[in-house]
């Protein structure tokens, strides 16, 4: 994320929505306090009703992530990418962004993509929503998904 241009959703009014929060276990340090802090944001949010799941790596996310999607009025993907010495980092980067997209789309439902995509464990800890981060991508994965359920929520009345 280039750091700007962040719309400042604090908290959103969410009480009554289901929400679904999948997150990896590579990285765990970091995902289990990204997922920790997505049902920070979920509570402030007044949502009650949260189903957490793990999944072995990244690339798992979509399908666990469909399952919530059938279950769940949103859904938020955690994990962390870090650049290798491989296009390995390339290729599930594209496959967690299709595979998020594709259930949000098929599902109807949407999908946070909170999934660090960094060159280093020095940025990921900057985004992981740590006492000293820059960012915290699982409050903020957690407030726009929210929003989102709303905005369509929103456009259904008309």
């Amino acid at each position: 994320m280039a750091g700007f241009g962040d719309p400042h959703l604090n908290t959103v009014d969410a009480a009554g929505l289901k929400l679904g929060i999948v997150g990896s276990r590579w990285h765990a340090d970091l995902v289990d306090h990204m997922v920790a802090r997505a049902q920070a944001a979920a509570q402030a949010c007044g949502v009650q009703d949260v189903v957490v799941a793990r999944v072995a790596g990244s690339v798992e996310l979509p399908v666990v992530a469909q399952a919530l999607a059938k279950r769940c009025d949103a859904v938020v993907a955690l994990g962390v990418v870090i650049r290798g010495e491989t296009a390995h980092f390339n290729y599930v980067n594209d496959a967690v962004t299709a595979g998020l997209t594709r259930v949000a789309l098929d599902e109807q439902t949407p999908v946070a993509h909170g999934v660090l995509t960094v060159e280093s464990l020095g940025q990921a800890k900057d985004r992981a929503g740590l006492e000293d981060s820059i960012e915290d991508k699982g409050w903020q994965s957690t407030v726009a998904v929210l929003d989102a359920v709303l905005a369509i929520r929103e456009l259904s009345k008309g």
